[in-house]
């Protein structure tokens, strides 16, 4: 890297204050660099890299709900922190209509805009992380994997519910989502599940069998109640963009 030409590569410059006094602040240098070091430190995938939310495009012919979920997004970051109280997002929705893109584009402008540290966790390989430390050769131990989950400021926890559930996923889930409630943090969540309790509307067995597998099947009845609490809900419809391979009109 070359020498900041301001600086001179240490990092600070002298400033005067209102006062008249002279003062060291950290250079934009510097500052970029505290910022890269915490966009590295989320784990973003790199296949989600370039997901901002001024890149996310709403197309003609698009569900409403898409340009919907999109200012929903940029508020909740302009709110954050002081009038999000430790709330989140829930983005819900069908294969393919932006709901990680837009989770990634909050943490992403959050991490730059408000200093926030965060992480981005797929929500499947977590759990397999997890199972894989109880194995005696396995060095990582459960709670060194969760630790930075229950710490981070933002979490996004994507495409939550894609894990079979038994009895280990739903308690691992309610440690997960209790641990960050009860400490107020704010957890972004995509899921491709209608967040509606197990068995909703089906009477008989047969009804059941046929019915829309719901979140509340994914992760029970219960942490369903608590996503109640700890997110605002983003519902977001529309065809895969991502199968259909036709060009799409951006709207202005």
């Amino acid at each position: 890297m070359s020498e900041c030409p301001i600086c001179g590569g240490v990092g600070l410059v002298r400033v005067m204050s209102t006062s008249g006094l002279w003062a060291s602040r950290a250079c934009e240098c510097q500052e970029a660099e505290r910022e890269e070091r915490r966009l590295a430190g989320a784990h973003v995938p790199e296949r989600y890299k370039d997901c901002t939310l001024d890149a996310y495009e709403i197309y003609h012919g698009s569900d409403r709900s898409l340009k919907e979920g999109l200012h929903t997004a940029r508020k909740f970051v302009e709110a954050y922190p002081v009038d999000t109280g430790g709330k989140g997002l829930l983005f819900i929705g069908s294969i393919g209509v932006g709901k990680t893109h837009l989770a990634v584009g909050v943490l992403q402008r959050l991490v730059r805009e408000k200093g926030v540290k965060g992480l981005f966790c797929d929500y499947r390989e977590l759990l397999k992380n997890i199972q894989n430390s109880y194995n005696p050769q396995v060095n990582t131990t459960e709670l060194e994997l969760l630790k930075p989950v229950f710490a981070a400021e933002v979490l996004v926890l994507d495409d939550l519910g894609a894990q079979k559930p038994n009895e280990w996923v739903w308690d691992t889930v309610a440690l997960i989502l209790n641990t960050r409630y009860n400490d107020k943090l704010s957890t972004i969540i995509t899921t491709n599940y209608p967040d509606m309790a197990a068995g909703s509307g089906a009477k008989s067995d047969i009804e059941r069998a046929a019915r829309e597998i719901t979140l509340g099947d994914r992760i029970g009845d219960r942490m369903l109640s608590r996503l109640a609490e700890m997110c605002i809900r983003v519902e977001m419809s529309g065809k895969d963009f991502r199968q259909t391979g036709v060009k799409r009109a951006r709207f202005g």
